[in-house]
C-alpha cells in the first residue's frame, strides 16, 4: 500500500537527518539493526483522535484491512485496536516504514534490517 509513502518517506529522511550521526557514533555496530525501531516505533507518528481521523481521510478501510492482514501475517492476530483512528495510523506508518527503512538499507548496501 502506497497511501501517503511519500510523507512517511521524508519523515524517515528528516529522522535519519536528526539522528543518524548519533546513532553511527554511539551504536556503531547495531544502528541499522534498531533503526526502524528508533524511528517507527520510539515515538508516536501523529498524536490525537481528530488529527488522525484527517490523515486517514477515505483510506481508512483500506488502511485497516492493510494492518489486519499485516498483523494477522506475522502474528496470527490483531493486536492493533483498530477503532481508534490514533492508533491505526501509528502501526500504519510503522508497517510502511519497515519497508522504507529495509530499502534505505539495501540501497546504501547496509544489508536489510
Amino acid at each position: 500500500m502506497n497511501y501517503k509513502r511519500k510523507e512517511i518517506e521524508q519523515y524517515f529522511l528528516d529522522y535519519l537527518n536528526d539522528n543518524l550521526d548519533y546513532h553511527k557514533e554511539h551504536e556503531a555496530d547495531t544502528w541499522t539493526e534498531d533503526l526502524h525501531h528508533n524511528c517507527f516505533n520510539t515515538d508516536y507518528y501523529i498524536i490525537g483522535r481528530y488529527k488522525a481521523t484527517q490523515w486517514l481521510g477515505e483510506e481508512v478501510f483500506h488502511i485497516i484491512n492493510f494492518i489486519k492482514e499485516y498483523e494477522m501475517n506475522n502474528f496470527g492476530e490483531v493486536f492493533t485496536d483498530l477503532s481508534e483512528p490514533e492508533r491505526v495510523v501509528n502501526m500504519y506508518t510503522y508497517i510502511v516504514g519497515e519497508e522504507i527503512v529495509n530499502d534505505y538499507l539495501y540501497m546504501n548496501n547496509q544489508g536489510v534490517a
